[in-house]
């Protein structure tokens, strides 16, 4: 008679916490689609070619993002192009040639901490080291170096347990077979971690896109498209919003409708972030196993 008692309590609590669950779950969920549902009610209105096209003009008449939208593409292409590399190449080293001890422990303890920075502190930072005392000023270059700093944590991170997924008999395999460390990472690691490297890049974009602090310290608020051919090398060296520096001046301009297209925007290019990712990694996935 305990026992069916007993079994009885047990069961009334697994129905608690289960229901407590879907609870929570349905909660975030309805954030999420109240968030989009009524930045998509603000926004569409505000939404044309014309605004997607142009840049704000006083004599035009006309509010435009496209300078917003080229200077967060610099932004983007630059800091990957920095970042990748060395947030690939220092996980690489910590997973694959680093012997494990006080150092590596030092190096991940201070990714983590890099990580845990918050970002109005790397846009100090940026402004003094990049701007000032490197002479790069207010410019896409000084924001770019600047994120670079900071997404470097999350790519190195994600790259490393990326490479941990790989089953270490890849490895003696490999160079059981004679090939060389170096041409078995190239050949056999890389190549098989890369669905969680790619989700470790894109997941960087989703970071740098979403920035705001830190640029406001370092690559200012431009927004004009450049003329000429020369003037798209140039306008790295120049001053240049994004896409959420011109949100918060809309914002600060009491401008609410511009302010939520941009959010919108900003909504719609995190979500197509979210699928890339997914896409990417099912693609990479079916071509490791084949």
């Amino acid at each position: 008679m305990n026992q069916s008692v007993l079994v009885k309590r047990v069961r009334i609590s697994d129905m608690v916490l289960k229901v407590l669950i879907y609870i929570a779950a349905s909660i975030s969920i309805l954030l999420l689609v109240g968030i989009m549902c009524y930045t998509f009610y603000r926004g569409f209105s505000s939404i044309s070619w014309t605004f997607l096209s142009t840049v704000t003009s006083t004599l035009n008449g006309t509010f435009g993002i496209a300078g917003n939208l080229l200077n967060t593409l610099y932004i983007v292409v630059i800091t990957l192009l920095v970042a990748t590399p060395i947030g690939v190449g220092s996980a690489i080293y910590l997973n694959e040639y680093a012997k494990p001890g006080k150092i590596v422990r030092a190096i991940e303890f201070t990714t983590e901490i890099l990580s845990g920075i918050p970002s109005i502190i790397f846009g100090l930072f940026g402004m003094v080291f990049f701007g000032t005392t490197l002479g790069f000023g207010y410019s896409i270059l000084t924001g770019a170096l600047t994120l670079t700093l900071m997404v470097l944590p999350l790519i190195t991170r994600n790259t490393q347990e990326a490479l941990k997924t790989v089953p270490e008999s890849y490895r003696s395999g490999a160079l059981g077979m004679g090939a060389t460390k170096w041409y078995m990472i190239r050949t056999i690691l890389l190549p098989s971690a890369m669905p969680g490297i790619i989700t470790g890049i894109i997941l960087a974009v989703g970071r740098i896109v979403g920035e705001s602090a830190a640029l406001l310290f370092t690559a200012g608020s431009g927004y004009l498209l450049p003329k000429t051919a020369l003037g798209f090398l140039q306008k790295i060296m120049q001053s240049g919003g994004t896409l959420t520096i011109q949100l918060y001046l809309c914002m600060q301009k009491a401008q609410y409708d511009e302010a939520f297209g941009i959010a919108l925007v900003l909504l719609v290019f995190v979500l197509a972030i979210n699928m890339l990712t997914k896409f990417l990694s099912h693609r990479f996935d079916v071509e490791t196993r084949d």
